[in-house]
């Protein structure tokens, strides 16, 4: 089953919400095996886009927070890749009109050292 997302959505330990633009200091997330990995997982079960036209950004310094540029026109699916106890895919609908920019939200967890992103 798939969910269509037009403003806000989330799945697992992100969050998604439309946002006016990627920060002029974020910097391009080079993809990994084709797919742009939102969420890593030490199980190898990531959240995931395989789209194309999609591209990912991080502002350096912050890692909770990042952000997903679609092309005019281009929808993406946010699988949960796993085979079994998944989360459902998660379709984030895009603009015909103009880019589309998600703000991806990551879970977080405290540490002696500060707040971190938590890796399940």
């Amino acid at each position: 089953m798939t969910i269509e997302i037009k403003r806000c959505g989330a799945q697992g330990d992100v969050l998604l919400r439309r946002v006016a633009g990627v920060p002029k200091d974020a910097v391009v997330v080079p993809r990994e095996n084709g797919a742009i990995i939102v969420t890593h997982s030490e199980t190898q079960h990531h959240h995931a886009i395989k789209d194309d036209g999609v591209a990912m950004f991080e502002v350096p310094g912050n890692p909770l927070v990042a952000y997903l540029r679609m092309d005019i026109g281009v929808s993406a699916d946010l699988e949960h890749l796993r085979p079994y106890d998944t989360h459902e895919t998660l379709k984030l609908l895009g603009n015909k009109k103009t880019k589309t920019v998600w703000e991806v939200r990551r879970q977080r967890e405290w540490s002696p050292e500060g707040w971190q992103r938590v890796v399940d």
